[in-house]
């Protein structure tokens, strides 16, 4: 692509629901974004999945991370916990998410918990934070075309239960991305 793509830290509760994850990894895949993460906010979302989803073996999940990972390699942070200390958030377990975006040079933390990460504790480190929907749709406004292609991408990846793109849509719109959901009814079309 001929644009400098966001550099956007995906938090744990973003990656948490499966057909989220999806799409926010397709995206990063297809250079829409450039992703970023952390073996701390891996550990987060598998060890909550597998809390809630007993019926989910903990080894299903590890492989779907080894997966992401071999995916998309530049997305590992590994530098960050020496920032951690220095750090300040209302909730004091969220710092490592802030320090990989600044040790990856990310400007967004994508998540739901924007709460936990108040513009005054993030500008002073140049990074903003947002909603998984307001994120995926401003990138549909900047790029409709690529981002519908790689909804269309995401959904076709479901190759053992490939849903119709009505019930694709209908499961984003349940994880709360309503604004996205509305952008992709709009375009039904081309997600075929």
């Amino acid at each position: 692509m001929a644009f400098d793509p966001p550099v956007a830290v995906y938090d744990a509760c973003v990656l948490y629901p499966f057909h989220l994850r999806n799409v926010l990894i397709q995206y990063a895949f297809d250079g829409l974004v450039e992703a970023r993460w952390t073996d701390d906010i891996h550990d987060e979302w598998i060890r909550n999945l597998a809390a809630n989803t007993h019926a989910l073996p903990m080894e299903r999940l590890e492989a779907t991370c080894d997966r992401m990972k071999a995916a998309l390699p530049e997305a590992d942070v590994t530098d960050y916990r020496h920032l951690v200390p220095g750090l300040n958030l209302p909730d004091p377990d969220d710092r490592h998410v802030l320090a990989a975006a600044i040790a990856g040079k990310a400007s967004i933390i994508v998540t739901w918990n924007l709460k936990d990460f108040p513009a005054r504790n993030l500008l002073p480190h140049g990074v903003t934070s947002q909603s998984p929907d307001d994120f995926l749709t401003a990138l549909h406004a900047a790029f409709p075309d690529a981002l519908i292609s790689s909804v269309r991408s995401a959904r076709r990846n479901l190759r053992k239960t490939t849903p119709s793109v009505e019930a694709f849509v209908d499961a984003l719109e349940q994880r709360a991305l309503k604004k996205l959901s509305d952008v992709l009814r709009r375009n039904t079309a081309a997600l075929n």
